[in-house]
């Protein structure tokens, strides 16, 4: 059944099922206490596991919410929880996305982690937050991203696990690094330095320029910052934070040494704020090369805001679910993050004719759109896949295709929505597809 819901690259239940017995057989599969969250994790992960061996990979984590609230009068009790408001019902969700750290093609999921805050969430002053260990408090989840990922990533040769500024905490420096594993971070804290008077920040800003990039921004309507081409200066130094005041000396180091990196763009436009990154990290950086390496890797920390939007926005809408339990709508989160990836890799490789394409279709898959594919070609020379048979160019171009693309190339490349749009239309092609093989 796993296999099924992965393999048809949805998440709309109605939509994959060919008729009312087997749309019944998919809920009682998802609402089934025998189908643990654990066992679809692994199973998400052990595909990731195949793709990272020997290479050196991104471990993106980050956070974010289901809310369910339209859902509230018709959920069942058990498991019912609030998100960030402590008012809306729904749970949390924290995923690893694993990159491919040369290129940042999106590879699976290393690890996924979902809980629910209770009915009646007390604030942090209620629980005395400050003074809770590690091990019980949220943060701790930035932590066990890394425990948790390493049973896929075993056979990368190098990981570095990437957080932003809510990952800044000191208990991760002092646990997650070792000879394997890295830890890039953007800085949320202006913390203490071992031997020097000034904080992090000011010290890190009293460094000498050591160079300079553009950087292309997107725009983003939802704090007002227009689309432009951003002027960076770059500085960097080694430094070592100190142990805050509330962790023993028994637990914790005195100080930590990492290196630390600043992007800042200089002259922005009239009433936008400039673009400014502090980021900490275990790898060394002693050039202008190694910096700009850092901040590249960072700069893919966006690929999961893209997944998250994938998720609940752009076409899967998790949100919009019908089923009725939240453990239920937990268990079809974890396909819908799979799915997710899979999209996002078809985003990524829609013009690498190098990339096969059994990295998102199976075998039947490819062999349906190689049928399909005289149909969607179109007469003139333009309109002609120019991608090799099997790569996942091929088979991104056919889907947008499908999701009504032109395939002019002087167009902008079809883009997530289109990409959906085609992979719905493909999924009951498919369904007829396959019904009619021998």
């Amino acid at each position: 059944m796993y296999e099924s819901i992965r393999e048809h690259q949805s998440v709309n239940i109605r939509q994959i099922s060919q008729n009312r017995a087997e749309q019944v057989a998919y809920y009682r599969y998802l609402e089934n206490e025998n189908v643990t969250l654990s066992e679809l994790v692994r199973s998400v992960s052990d595909h990731c596991q195949q793709q990272v061996s020997g290479g050196h990979v991104l471990a993106i984590s980050d956070s974010s919410e289901v809310n369910l609230q339209a859902h509230r009068g018709r959920l069942k009790k058990k498991g019912l929880g609030v998100v960030g408001n402590n008012k809306d019902i729904g749970f949390f969700i924290h995923p690893t996305l694993v990159l491919n750290a040369e290129t940042g093609f999106p590879l699976g999921l290393s690890s996924i982690q979902i809980w629910t805050r209770p009915l009646n969430h007390a604030n942090k002053e209620e629980r005395n937050y400050k003074k809770l260990p590690i091990e019980a408090k949220e943060s701790y989840k930035w932590i066990a991203s890394a425990e948790r990922s390493e049973g896929c990533l075993r056979e990368a040769k190098k990981v570095t696990h990437i957080g932003d500024r809510e990952s800044d905490i000191f208990e991760e420096w002092a646990i997650v690094p070792d000879r394997q594993n890295h830890l890039l971070v953007r800085v949320c804290r202006d913390r203490r330095l071992a031997g020097k008077e000034q904080s992090l920040f000011s010290y890190l800003s009293a460094q000498p320029c050591e160079g300079i990039y553009t950087l292309q921004v997107e725009a983003d309507p939802r704090i007002g910052r227009i689309a432009r081409e951003a002027l960076m200066t770059v500085r960097f130094a080694q430094v070592k934070i100190q142990r805050p005041d509330r962790l023993s000396l028994t637990d914790y180091p005195p100080s930590i040494t990492l290196y630390a990196v600043e992007a800042k763009e200089v002259n922005p436009p009239m009433g936008q704020s400039p673009i400014h990154w502090r980021l900490l990290t275990t790898h060394p950086v002693v050039c202008l090369e190694q910096a700009l390496q850092v901040i590249q890797w960072y700069c893919w920390r966006w690929r999961i805001e893209q997944l998250f939007a994938t998720l609940k926005r752009v076409g899967l809408n998790i949100e919009a679910t019908q089923l009725e339990s939240i453990v239920g709508i937990q268990r079809l989160t974890v396909l819908a993050l799979s799915v997710a990836v899979r999209i996002l890799q078809m985003v990524e490789g829609r013009e690498k004719s190098d990339l096969p394409a059994s990295l998102t279709f199976s075998e039947q898959q490819q062999q349906c759109l190689a049928e399909m594919s005289p149909s969607l070609q179109g007469r003139t020379p333009k309109q002609q896949n120019p991608y090799p048979p099997s790569s996942l160019a091929w088979a991104t171009w056919l889907i947008a295709r499908l999701g009504g693309w032109s395939g002019y190339r002087s167009q902008r490349p079809p883009g997530m929505p289109t990409l959906v749009h085609g992979l719905r239309k493909f999924e009951s092609i498919f369904l007829g597809w396959k019904l009619a093989q021998p």
